[in-house]
């Protein structure tokens, strides 16, 4: 079960922003789109701009609803960080990708707010770190931050090697998605026509969902996508345990999501009021001693 819930004007954001980016990689299924190598490039900036107020919008309703308070913003911050660190460690290398068992094992413990936005800031800031800032990146958030979305929607009752395994799974179908999705972003436009291949403007839904399975099965599955399926299950079941224990320890501790309240001090007379109430002329002249 995850520590922080998720309010309903939480759960609307995060609705109205999955259809929004999911619209983004798929509409040319629906729309003809020209075939042309920049098309992504300049298409890029608008994503971006547009994720930005989501992602506010989606802290406010969080911190609004309670869903978030300044300690789960802190936490936030520490795991991007840590997430941004990670990174560097495997990417680029035969698939081995390091970022995505920290970010399924806490959007596990803090819900699919929480994991939405750990995924968008991880990877923002590891493109920083790494200077891989590029047409890819607002695409790459957008994936990333499905998988910890996702990962906290998972059945809560799970524990023990019953949870590990589940989210061991998930963690190497969420590598596959990603993989697929992020062909997806490029593949229309940057794949030659007249193969088979080739994303086909205007033909039928199946026919280009076809080309794209095959597109991705001969490019990136068995080589990139299981290099990263493989790392993150493998992260999952070695370190799962422990790190799941330490986050929610640190959950428990910092009382996330708890009610702050303010009570009056108690009125315990002092020494010197006590004085005064035993023996006026004795409190009247301590009253004077400052």
């Amino acid at each position: 079960m995850s520590v922080l819930r998720v309010a309903p004007r939480t759960a609307v954001v995060l609705t109205l922003a999955s259809a929004a980016a999911l619209a983004t990689f798929t509409w040319p299924f629906f729309v003809p789109a020209h075939p042309e190598s920049t098309a992504r490039t300049a298409e890029a900036p608008l994503v971006f701009l547009v994720m930005l107020p989501v992602l506010v919008a989606l802290t406010l309703a969080e911190l609004t609803s309670g869903g978030i308070d300044s300690k789960a913003l802190a936490m936030l911050g520490v795991l991007a960080a840590v997430n941004a660190a990670l990174r560097p460690l495997g990417a680029g290398t035969a698939g081995i990708e390091t970022v995505f068992f920290l970010l399924v094992l806490a959007g596990r413990v803090f819900g699919p707010g929480f994991g939405f936005l750990l995924g968008s800031t991880s990877l923002f800031a590891s493109a920083l770190l790494t200077a891989g800032v590029g047409p890819w990146l607002p695409f790459q958030m957008l994936c990333a931050s499905w998988i910890g979305l996702g990962a906290g929607l998972l059945p809560a009752r799970l524990r023990g090697r019953a949870e590990t395994a589940v989210l061991a799974g998930y963690g190497a179908l969420a590598a596959y998605g990603y993989g697929l999705l992020m062909n997806l972003w490029f593949w229309p436009f940057s794949v030659g026509a007249d193969t088979q291949l080739s994303y086909v403007a205007g033909a039928p839904v199946l026919e280009n969902l076809h080309r794209l399975a095959l597109f991705t099965a001969v490019t990136s599955t068995f080589g990139w996508d299981t290099g990263r399926a493989i790392t993150t299950a493998v992260a999952i079941v070695l370190a799962g345990p422990a790190v799941l224990a330490a986050l929610r320890r640190a959950a428990r501790r910092a009382a996330f999501g708890a009610p702050v309240t303010f009570a009056a001090a108690p009125d315990r007379p002092t020494e010197l009021t006590a004085g005064v109430r035993r023996d006026g002329a004795a409190g009247a002249g301590a009253h004077r001693v400052q």
